[in-house]
């Protein structure tokens, strides 16, 4: 059938009129709520999708009373153009638990799009008794409950003060899940306690047994304690968010089970010990806090020298204990002594067992007058927990015989070396005078006025004038480099704000410490902003409204996640170099667009 031109004409205002009506409707912004469902048991989870048909900013959900978020917001984006026609949707999803039994009301949700704020609808959920046979995705989530646990092992539940305890999280999981990826919601902060991470730098699954059914088991954190109160003190939970894949009721053509991911919330409780005193009674007199098991030395670099010649001196502790919780003690030396302030070095490691190793002051000597001087004994005391006794330790006396160099007025005596000085008595003789007999007459004499320098300073001002000209023409070209100023500004700025994470490359965890406190550091400078309560999704937010390009946005983002994978993922030096360079870049990016 052929459609002449008058009948084309008179058909033509419909078609516009509906081209004008799909357009009008691809341009309504639409906000809505949708729940998983309406009615649920006490032991179900519920879903809460927000959808929104263009992308907007500045998202806000509901504070969800009733209910306790498991998991989320994730965000998904689907976006597809069919017949010239673009479709777009994006979601932030939650899945709840309910706290309580009742009727309860999902509130309004907010979010800007397009410089208007749209909210959505309220939807109340009526929240019953626990069912019998909750539907197939609870069943997935009570196998991945009933199949995952997150332990803090800890080697001692009742420590005496400065007493070494140890912190081991494994998680345990059942041979039928899989576990794809884990990150932390909530890392403990160890109050009250001197703590010093053990990095796991590689993650070794091994079969093992738990509650007596058999698991895999894997270590994700270690920690080493000391606690500085005694009482009752908490050991904070580590909290993880885990993804897993766990077996369903269904299989395939094969016969095979099929699999569904999931994601769980973990917690490894929190832990409390009791920390015992150490005792009174029996405690020396010269005690400074050292526990554990140790040596004690007082040695010489030499034991005969001449005046004005140095020696060294070292007071070592060594053993295992806590190393870095003391002073050692300080040497009673003679007056006549010169005595420098102690070089301190230390050389400890930490392992599960505890820290180990040396510390030591190193003293300079310098005697002034000949003479034998005697070191007295230095005495060092510690608990031992093990024997539940203190201990004290006493170093040899040491007799340092100097062999040339004047005669000291007075005998030498001991006393505190940084405060006593000995009188020196000056010898017959020790001053010669120089004679000047009369008659004697200068062989020549300088006169400045005529002379070369004379000269020299009388043109150095005309030599300047010029040297004056270069320099100036020099800065004004400098000032005038707009962009390359901008360049300088920016590279210096991330140096200041990178010098901390440079210091600390090659050593996983203060590195990333650090490099994630210069990123807030350098926001909170650069736009006067506390980013203490920022999340990484309102942090991009907020650069995109800044109108920071997409590359270098994602970058500093990147940088934040990288910085949070580290506590718990092997990081190599490469990686760390790399993350220590991009950081670099993305600084002096920002600078220069901020």
């Amino acid at each position: 059938m052929q459609v002449t031109f008058k009948q084309y004409l008179s058909i033509l205002p419909f078609l516009l009129l509906a081209f004008f009506a799909k357009a009008q409707e691809q341009d309504e912004i639409s906000f809505q709520v949708k729940l998983s469902k309406n009615k649920l048991g006490i032991n179900e989870r519920l879903r809460v999708d927000f959808t929104m048909n263009k992308d907007g900013d500045d998202f806000s959900p509901p504070t969800f009373d009733g209910f306790r978020i498991v998991m989320g917001p994730s965000q998904s984006i689907k976006s597809s153009w069919i017949n010239g026609i673009r479709s777009y949707s994006k979601t932030y999803s939650y899945i709840l638990v309910p706290t309580a039994q009742g009727r309860f009301t999902i509130k309004q949700a907010s979010i800007v799009i397009g410089g208007k704020t749209y909210k959505s609808l309220q939807e109340t959920v009526q929240v019953t008794a626990a069912v019998d046979k909750p539907n197939n995705q609870n069943n997935v989530d009570n196998v991945a409950d009933q199949g995952l646990h997150l332990v803090a092992e800890v080697s001692k539940g009742r420590p005496y003060l400065n007493e070494a305890v140890t912190v081991i999280y494994k998680l345990y999981i059942a041979p039928s899940i899989r576990l794809t990826n884990f990150r932390p919601l909530d890392n403990p902060k160890y109050n009250n306690f001197w703590s010093q991470d053990i990095p796991v730098t590689k993650f070794n699954v091994k079969n093992s047994s738990y509650r007596g059914q058999p698991y895999r088991s894997v270590v994700l954190k270690r920690v080493v304690l000391y606690p500085q109160k005694s009482g009752k003190l908490d050991i904070e939970p580590l909290v993880l968010d885990i993804s897993l894949d766990v077996p369903t009721q269904r299989r395939d053509f094969f016969g095979g089970r099929i699999y569904t991911q999931t994601n769980k919330t973990v917690s490894a409780g929190k832990r409390t010990i009791n920390v015992k005193a150490l005792p009174t009674d029996g405690q020396p007199e010269n005690f400074s806090g050292a526990v554990g098991s140790f040596d004690f030395v007082v040695t010489t670099s030499k034991t005969s020298l001449n005046a004005a010649e140095s020696l060294q001196a070292k007071v070592e502790v060594s053993g295992k204990g806590n190393l870095k919780l003391f002073q050692l003690p300080e040497p009673s030396l003679p007056s006549s002594l010169e005595v420098y302030e102690p070089e301190f070095d230390e050389s400890v490691r930490t392992n599960l067992s505890g820290t180990q190793g040396k510390i030591s002051n190193n003293y300079t000597i310098v005697p002034s007058f000949r003479g034998k001087y005697p070191v007295p004994s230095i005495d060092f005391s510690y608990f031992n927990p093990k024997t539940e006794k203190y201990v004290t330790l006493s170093s040899d006396e040491i007799i340092i015989n100097v062999v040339e160099g004047p005669n000291a007025g007075t005998s030498p005596t001991t006393g505190p070396s940084t405060t006593n000085k000995q009188t020196v008595i000056a010898a017959d003789q020790q001053f010669n005078f120089i004679d000047i007999r009369p008659g004697l007459t200068a062989i020549g004499s300088d006169y400045f006025f005529g002379s070369t320098p004379f000269y020299l300073w009388l043109l150095l001002p005309l030599l300047l004038i010029p040297i004056t000209i270069l320099i100036g023409k020099k800065r004004e070209a400098i000032a005038s480099d707009v962009a390359g100023n901008k360049i300088k500004k920016a590279n210096k700025l991330a140096r200041k704000y990178l010098s901390a994470a440079k210091k600390t490359l090659g050593d996983k965890t203060a590195f990333y410490v650090a490099l994630e406190k210069a990123l807030h550091n350098y926001l909170k400078a650069k736009l006067k902003i506390e980013t203490s309560e920022f999340s990484k999704d309102k942090i991009a937010a907020l650069l995109v409204e800044k109108q920071i390009d997409e590359t270098t946005k994602d970058g500093f983002i990147g940088l934040l996640k990288n910085c949070e994978m580290a506590r718990y993922s092997p990081f190599s030096d490469v990686q760390m170099q790399q993350d220590y360079n991009k950081a670099s870049e993305v600084i002096s990016y920002l600078d220069k667009q901020l």
